[in-house]
Order: structure tokens, then C-alpha cells, then sequence
């Protein structure tokens, strides 16, 4: 295999962590890997809501951290609860003076919209649904004027080299569909910023690359994975058969859009005190339950917003102009969607995992903020705080120089790409039986259909990387006997306060728990 050596550092990754983590470390040099260019592929530039921040002179940190703790039914740790709502508003300081163009008030202040779950209005927003795409416009322009920072696009992490138990490198292919042989490239610091593992899932919300590669990766490599079962299904996915699916922001429901069936009714009422405000895996399986009856679940914008929905949520306008819907004159069809995943490769509070020379932000890290059901928002700032601690303490422990020349990747032919039937089977049997609604001999079977699959192509690290995070999310999913958050058991269907506590998995024992089962 060939070798490139580097004295930057590596940020695999292309979304808000990776940006962010890279201005962070300006001027020490640093090189971007992305599959895509940059501004596309990355869910980060998907994301609708926007972020959470106590910024109202009537809000606190500490209300936000309550907030956080509550959703996350049981397992936050409310260190890294209070430390990530502390930071929250000067980060918000800093994306505005980056560029970004949140909503302002006339008198200046920020916009501020109230989300499922959220005691407060705290939720600052661009252009209404628009915030993902904007920050990650702003971000890029900086990016891009940085001299310290190379993009390499077009161009996909595929494996860590581990030297000495220390991770010394990172494998890389061409992102084109033929695939290449590999090239290792080795930094002074590797941060894996490549996003959740939703897109394993045959419905999802995630940009098509997203299907937790890095997280396979990271594990793979023999990092510990933390709370690997806790995926949070959006309760309001567009319903309307592309795929990805398209995202009818929670936003929407925070302006008093209702959810209703095709009988008419309002079923939320009925479900919880908050009604379409009741956290995320609450709604989400109130509508998984309304699809299963056959009520045909929707989200009914004309009395809330009326004419007002194209203006200020243009992305869902356009998305329901595709496919043929006027939100000004009639419901929209929404379905639960895998969306973001609470678990991911375990770090400190530092962003440090547990193998030496490798750090981890944004949604392939599992930090401790979201515990078994992420509060609404709390993705973004969440990459925000950790891509920037991340940044600092790799500044602080890696030998790093004060310039580097830029990395030049020549790719020859080779490599094995993923069989699509393969991976269509994998996210089928992920939907069915590792998603909503969960139990003991479905897991067991996704568990055996994933193995199985696995060894229809042995030599393929992309398979080798989803298959591994499959089987780290259904073999959590196996161990965690109760009902909590997002994560629901039907045959376990009460929450156990003993198993209050965050789960810790890796790689081998996951297979090992596999291989008991084939």
C-alpha cells in the first residue's frame, strides 16, 4: 500500500465539526478529507431547526441543561450537560461574527423558536429552516480563504492504522463508485468528524453517504463505542417515497402545526401532556403507530401558518412542491425516519477517544450530552462545543509544526466496491428489525443477517465499516432489556431505573455476542 506522511493534521470529515475544529486549529495546517464537495454530502448542511442556546435574558444555561437531562431520560451525563449549555451562547457569538446570518428581531436580538421538549424559546434559527445550509455557507467561505486549511474533495476515509496500540494513520480511496486501491496517510493527530449512521436505515433523513462508516471505522480500529442502541427517529419525515426522505422540521410543530390522521382526529392529544411537543421518540412512535394502523399519520400546517409556511420554511415548501403537495391547502404525509444517532465513538471532555491519536466530534462521537433521546437542536451545538475542545487539545498534545506542504493523492486502480443489493438488504433488515420499535428475536435476527452479508464481501472495508456499526446498534439494542428514550423493546416495554446508565461496547465483543447467535 502506499504511504503519503503529513505534518498536518487529519480531520476526516466535512461537516460543521470538521469545519469548525479546522478554523479552530488555524494556523496550525490541517487537512480536510471529503467525500463530497464541500457544503454537500454532510447532514450538517440538512439540518432545519438550528441551535440551542439559553440566550433570552429569561433563560439559563442551567434551564437548558434541565432540559437536556430530562429528554435524555436517565443516561446524560450532567457534566457534559452543564459544560456544552454554558458554552452554548458564546459560540453563537462566534458563528455571528464567522458570518452566520441568524434571524434577528428589529430591535437586533436573535430569533429565538421554542422545540419538542424545550421549557424555553432557545432555538436560533436562519432563515427559518434554512440554518444548517447557512452556517455551513459561512463556515465554507472561511474555510476556503484559510491558508492553513487543505480540502482534499472527491476522496473517502476507509480505515485507521493502529501502530503500537496509537493510531499513526488513515486509509483513503477515491469516493468515485469504481472505488481505487488504498493510500495510507499518516498526520500528527487524526479527528474523525464523518458524521451518524442513519443512513443505515432504509428510511432515513441522512444525506446518502451518511451510513456510520467512521464509527465502523473507529471500532474496527478498537475504540469503545458508547450507547450504540439509542437512534432517534424523526417523528415527521415527509412520507412521499424519496429517499433520502425529506425533513418536515420539528420547527414547524413549534409554530402550531398539529398532527392529525386521515380520519381528521389530533392523535397526540390523547398521548401525551405536550401533545405535538412531547419529546422526539414519544412522536415518533405515535406515528410509527398511526402508520401500522393504517391511519395514514400527517402534519397539518394551514391553520398555524397558512400562506406564511413558503416564506418562512422554504425547504419543506420545496420539498412538498416535488412531490405535488400545497402545505397552504392540505396536510402533509409524514412517516418516523432514522435521523441522528445518540451513540458513537466514546470520548472524554476533550473529544479524546479511547485509542491514543484520535480525537472525535459531531455526530459519530458520543460525548454524553444526548443519553437515550437527543433534545431538539442539541446536534449542532453539540459539534460546535466538542469540534472546538477537540481542536484545542490536539493542539495542546500532538507535535505539530507551524506549516506543512500541501498533500498531494494520486489513486491507482483497485479496491472492492460495495455491492448495492448488499446494502439495501442491510438497511431493510435495519428498518425492520432494529428500528422503532424493537424485541429479542428480531435483533437476533438482524444480528445473523448482518454476518451473514458481511461475508458475502470479506475483502470490502466500506461493507466491513456499516456492517460493524449494524452490529454494534442490534447487539446494544440485544443487551439494553428495558424501554428508554428512543430505544423501545416491546417485549421489555418498561424503563428498569437499574440500567440507568450509559452503554460501553466494542467491536469484539459485539461479534462475540453475534457469533452466539449463528
Amino acid at each position: 500500500m502506499e504511504e503519503v506522511q503529513t505534518d498536518r493534521i487529519v480531520i476526516v470529515g466535512a461537516g460543521l465539526g470538521a469545519l469548525y475544529a479546522a478554523l479552530t486549529l488555524a494556523p496550525l495546517p490541517v487537512v480536510m478529507i471529503s467525500p463530497d464537495p464541500l457544503g454537500q454530502g454532510a447532514s450538517s448542511a440538512w439540518a432545519q431547526g438550528g441551535v440551542a442556546a439559553a440566550m433570552d435574558a429569561g433563560d439559563s444555561p442551567e434551564a437548558h441543561a434541565r432540559d437536556t437531562l430530562r429528554a435524555g431520560a436517565g443516561t446524560v451525563d450532567p457534566k457534559v450537560a452543564d459544560l456544552v449549555t454554558r458554552e452554548a451562547r458564546e459560540h453563537i457569538l462566534d458563528l455571528t461574527t464567522l458570518g452566520a446570518p441568524f434571524d434577528r428581531t428589529a430591535e437586533g436580538g436573535y430569533v429565538l423558536s421554542r422545540e419538542a421538549a424545550h421549557s424555553f424559546a432557545r432555538v436560533v434559527r436562519v432563515k427559518g429552516d434554512q440554518a444548517g445550509a447557512e452556517i455551513m455557507r459561512a463556515l465554507i467561505e472561511r474555510v476556503r480563504r484559510c491558508a492553513s486549511i487543505q480540502v482534499i474533495e472527491g476522496v473517502m476515509a476507509e480505515g485507521l492504522e493502529v501502530t503500537e496500540g496509537q493510531v499513526t494513520g488513515v486509509r483513503l480511496v477515491s469516493a468515485a463508485p469504481e472505488g481505487s486501491a488504498p493510500i495510507l496517510l499518516r498526520g500528527v493527530a487524526h479527528l474523525m468528524a464523518g458524521g451518524g449512521s442513519s443512513g443505515l436505515y432504509a428510511i432515513t433523513t441522512n444525506p446518502p453517504r451518511i451510513r456510520g462508516q467512521v464509527l465502523g471505522m473507529a471500532a474496527r480500529a478498537g475504540a469503545v463505542i458508547a450507547d450504540a442502541e439509542f437512534v432517534q427517529f424523526h417523528p415527521t419525515a415527509m412520507d412521499v417515497g424519496e429517499d433520502p426522505a425529506p425533513l418536515a422540521t420539528e420547527a414547524l410543530r413549534g409554530e402550531g402545526a398539529v398532527l392529525i390522521n386521515a380520519e381528521g382526529a389530533r392523535f397526540m392529544l390523547d398521548v401525551h401532556p405536550d401533545a405535538e411537543l412531547a419529546p422526539r421518540d414519544v412522536v415518533a412512535r405515535a406515528i410509527f403507530a398511526q402508520g401500522q394502523a393504517g391511519k395514514r399519520p400527517m402534519l397539518d400546517t394551514r391553520a398555524a401558518l397558512g400562506a406564511r409556511v413558503t416564506e418562512v420554511f422554504p425547504a419543506v415548501s420545496a420539498a412538498c412542491a416535488r412531490n405535488g403537495i400545497d402545505p397552504v391547502a392540505e396536510p402533509i404525509p409524514v412517516a418516523a425516519a432514522a435521523h441522528y444517532h445518540m451513540g458513537g465513538i466514546a470520548t472524554d471532555l476533550d473529544g479524546r477517544s479511547t485509542l491514543p491519536g484520535l480525537w472525535a466530534c459531531g455526530e459519530c462521537a458520543s460525548t454524553g450530552l444526548h443519553g437515550a433521546n437527543r433534545l431538539a437542536s442539541n446536534g449542532l451545538l453539540e459539534a460546535l462545543v466538542y469540534a472546538r475542545r477537540a481542536a484545542q487539545s490536539i493542539a495542546v498534545h500532538a507535535k505539530i509544526k507551524d506549516s506543512a506542504a500541501p498533500v498531494e493523492l494520486v489513486f491507482a486502480p483497485g479496491g472492492t466496491p460495495l455491492d448495492p443489493e448488499t446494502l439495501a438488504r442491510l438497511r431493510q433488515t435495519m428498518t425492520a428489525k432494529v428500528g422503532v420499535l424493537r424485541e429479542a428475536e428480531g435483533l437476533k435476527d438482524a444480528l445473523r443477517t448482518i454476518a451473514a452479508l458481511e461475508a458475502q464481501q470479506p475483502t470490502c472495508e466500506s461493507l466491513l465499516n456499516i456492517t460493524a456499526t449494524a452490529t454494534l446498534i442490534a447487539a446494544a439494542a440485544l443487551l439494553r432489556e428495558e424501554s428508554r428514550g428512543a430505544h423501545e423493546r416491546s417485549d421489555f416495554p418498561a424503563t428498569d431505573p437499574a440500567c440507568a446508565s450509559r452503554s460501553r461496547l466494542t467491536l469484539a465483543e459485539a461479534k462475540a455476542l453475534r457469533e452466539t447467535l449463528t
